[in-house]
């Protein structure tokens, strides 16, 4: 299990995926689900995975070596393709391809469901956010709704519904992003530090901000208790329930 989130505002995008693979209480290991490409200032494509490893690295080998296009009959790679839309769907049929190569193992009740977040900007564009499924399939983020997630999404989803918009501050998203995973982290032990994280500015091809939150992060560490304490004091500054027993209430039961 893991969780990942991309937030697409109007100064940028942001986005934030932990690294744990395997949970238990002797069997926890990592692996780095934040991908950069380029960032080199002409072409910036983050992708971060959900799901089984063996499929989103099977889709990446075969998005490094070429994914047939049938469009235009030419292998795509992530440096050969134009924009990002075309980075989504080049990842889709990789992911397809990595997927439908274990159809054989899925019929022993394995399963080999992915997903992944495709972000960034090429050559100046303006800068794009899609969600890709497991059968190839894409949808784009939009001012709207402002993020996407993949992987144990349920924790964190409440907490950015409520706080973000497209016209949050960049850094402002960042620190929602965080929230989020803090409260995941606190409900579901498969997901956990460290955290990668990537913030760019809206129609830049090389990042503000890469990032890891590692377990002796001093900032991280000061948010979950400032997010901690604040919910205490607002649980406590909200009216007791007027529901109990009135006195005729009282009265009648005597």
């Amino acid at each position: 299990m893991t969780y990942c989130v991309g937030m697409l505002v109007r100064e940028g995008l942001v986005m934030i995926a932990d690294t744990r693979t395997n949970a238990g209480v002797d069997n926890i290991s990592t692996y780095r689900k934040l991908r950069l490409h380029g960032n080199d200032g002409k072409r910036l494509i983050a992708v971060v995975s959900a799901g089984s490893l063996s499929t989103t690295q099977g889709a990446m080998h075969r998005l490094a070596q070429g994914v047939h296009n049938p469009e235009t009959g030419e292998d795509d790679t992530l440096d050969s393709v134009s924009n990002i839309y075309q980075a989504a769907l080049a990842a889709g049929r990789a992911l397809r391809e990595a997927r439908d190569g274990m159809v054989s193992l899925e019929q022993q009740d394995v399963n080999f469901n992915a997903s992944l977040l495709v972000g960034g900007s090429i050559d100046g564009e303006r800068t794009r956010l899609f969600l890709v499924y497991s059968a190839g399939n894409a949808i784009e983020c939009g001012p709207d709704t402002p993020y996407l997630q993949i992987g144990e999404n349920k924790y964190g989803k409440p907490i950015i519904e409520r706080a973000l918009t497209y016209d949050t501050d960049m850094y402002e998203a960042l620190k929602i992003g965080l929230i989020s995973f803090d409260s995941t982290m606190r409900a579901n032990l498969a997901v956990g530090l460290p955290l990668d994280l990537l913030v760019a500015r809206a129609g830049q091809s090389k990042a503000e901000l890469v990032h890891r939150i590692d377990h002796n992060d001093a900032y991280f560490h000061d948010l979950s208790r400032r997010w901690s304490d604040a919910l205490s004091h607002a649980r406590a500054e909200i009216p007791t329930p007027p529901y109990g027993p009135g006195p005729l209430d009282l009265l009648s039961k005597k």
